[in-house]
């Protein structure tokens, strides 16, 4: 693997544990693709350093159980907007 890829992999890694970013944001953020931070963090990053794959698959194991509470928030404050043309 190259360095590159590994320098960035690390870097996403380590963002999501400071920040708790989803791998949305981290993509919106850092400018790749979601299926790139996917792989990189479920994928890479196992192959790199193990226990920082460990620390990183308990937050996105956390985003996976309550993104169905977000979505209906999100849904909820959408139709809002509508309703009140705010």
């Amino acid at each position: 693997m190259e360095n590159k890829i590994k320098e960035r992999v690390l870097l996403e890694a380590n963002h999501m544990i400071k920040t708790n970013d989803t791998i949305r944001e981290i993509a919106k953020k850092k400018g790749v693709s979601k299926s790139t931070v996917h792989k990189d963090l479920k994928e890479r990053l196992k192959l790199i350093d193990l226990n920082l794959y460990k620390e990183v698959q308990k937050i996105i194991k956390h985003h996976t159980n309550i993104r169905h509470i977000k979505g209906g928030e999100s849904t909820k404050k959408k139709y809002l907007k509508i309703r009140y043309n705010l």
